[in-house]
């Protein structure tokens, strides 16, 4: 077993797939910080909220007003650089930092692509993405190689199937596979599709959708890997992505998938995808390539594997954390992010929140609109880390005008995939008394139903 895990990481292949993800994967970054820019989304989402909700651990990741500008600027220029391969390992640790760093400034915003894209960049800083059809190679013929160690390229690969895979996983569950949930909820809002409008509003379309996407998400990954299903594989993520595009607003992920999902195919597409970007944008191909040299690139310092390799066991364990909370993982959300549960549920909630002078009695209710946006008014309703974050900021804040003795009560009422809203956060609980943490919390009202999987 040992000799065959040292054989593995000792083969070589063809540079050319590396570089091509290279690329796609900045072009798709720079144009994505484009659009963020283009549609207003900086000013609405990070310079206009007057209170933003912060990931436990990384409370000191704040907006910093009008210059956040400058951070998503930052962001794009080193996209733009990781495409062209100049400076290129500054660039990637410069965009992983920023684009990170907008990713944490609010996680109003969180979703499983942001998160997806710092893992790529985050794995991309350790690999030689640079030595093959990049300005840093064509300046520089030293730092130009045709071949690289194998797993440089199988780590994307792997980082792809965990998404998939996972994504699959989670899918497995009664009320996706059973009742067709929440797809029976979102499919008929889109009754205005030319051709497919009517169909939205048939039951067994909503099942067929909710069976084909949790079969989909587990074989992808497996049909991708061998030659013989790769094209049928790949004709596979366009539908499906595209599908998902026009039926839902998720913005560039289904492009940046679709495009990464071309790492799996073998060299001579890639040189092929090279030589069309080169007569595209007018570069000589033979000139750029030529210079790189036979010889295969070595790691000088051996400290990626290590770093990877713990990067991977993370990917493959951080998902299952759910299973050490006891309450049901889609009304708690205990161990829901960053697991890779990607439109799994549809939760639909009510928050009020009540001040109390715990001395005197006396009480007032909270109108949330004047600290929070429509989006994240939403968003707070129905998550309880948002919820308890969003308890303190207001017994903080009213502290801060001269009331005495605080407390925070919640009145909320949560309805999921469908089922009539019931209690969700018990109102006797004075919310300033209560602590984030990764322990359980038990101020949440049990759920009154039972949903079988993963």
């Amino acid at each position: 077993m040992l000799t065959a895990v040292q054989k593995y990481f000792k083969k070589d292949t063809q540079a050319a797939p590396l570089a091509v993800f290279r690329v796609l994967f900045g072009f798709m970054m720079a144009l994505s910080i484009l659009r963020f820019w283009a549609n207003g989304w900086i000013e609405k989402l990070y310079i206009q909220p007057k209170f933003f909700f912060s990931y436990y651990g990384f409370e000191w990741v704040k907006p910093i007003g009008d210059y956040t500008y400058i951070i998503i600027i930052i962001c794009g220029i080193a996209a733009l650089f990781v495409a062209l391969g100049y400076k290129y390992r500054m660039a990637i640790i410069v965009f992983f930092l920023s684009f990170t760093y907008i990713e944490l400034m609010d996680k109003t915003t969180y979703l499983n692509h942001y998160y997806f894209i710092s893992c790529i960049a985050f794995l991309m800083i350790f690999l030689p993405a640079n030595v093959y059809f990049s300005v840093d190679a064509y300046k520089n013929p030293r730092k130009g190689f045709q071949m690289i160690p194998k797993w440089t390229i199988d780590s994307i690969k792997l980082m792809l199937g965990i998404v998939y895979f996972y994504a699959g996983l989670a899918k497995l569950n009664s009320d996706w596979l059973f009742n067709a949930m929440p797809l029976k909820i979102w499919l008929p809002s889109k009754y205005d599709l030319p051709f497919l409008g009517d169909l939205m509003q048939q039951q067994w379309v909503h099942y067929a959708f909710s069976w084909s996407g949790a079969l989909y998400d587990l074989a992808i990954p497996f049909l991708l890997l061998y030659r013989r299903t790769r094209w049928f594989a790949f004709a596979l993520v366009v539908i499906f992505h595209v599908m998902t595009r026009v039926l839902f607003p998720i913005g560039m992920f289904p492009y940046i998938m679709i495009v990464s999902t071309l790492i799996f195919f073998d060299t001579g597409f890639h040189r092929k995808v090279i030589r069309f970007i080169s007569k595209l944008l007018r570069i000589d191909y033979s000139k750029m390539v030529a210079l790189s040299q036979t010889k295969k690139y070595r790691f000088k310092r051996n400290i990626a594997l290590p770093i990877l390799a713990i990067f991977f066991v993370i990917q493959l364990l951080f998902p299952w954390r759910y299973l050490a909370y006891p309450n049901e993982l889609f009304w708690t959300e205990e161990g829901y992010r960053f697991s890779w549960r990607v439109m799994l549920m549809e939760k639909a909630g009510y928050a009020q929140f009540k001040i109390k002078n715990t001395e005197t009695g006396e009480q007032f209710l909270v109108d949330n609109t004047d600290f929070l946006s429509p989006f994240q008014e939403k968003q707070m309703s129905t998550q309880p880390d948002f919820i308890l974050q969003y308890a303190h900021f207001l017994g903080n804040h009213f502290k801060a005008q001269g009331h005495q003795n605080v407390a925070v009560y919640a009145e909320s009422y949560v309805a999921l995939n469908g089922r009539l809203s019931q209690p969700y956060v018990n109102p006797n609980t004075d919310l300033m008394k209560q602590r984030e943490s990764f322990r359980r919390k038990d101020w949440i009202l049990p759920f009154n139903d039972t949903i079988k999987g993963f």
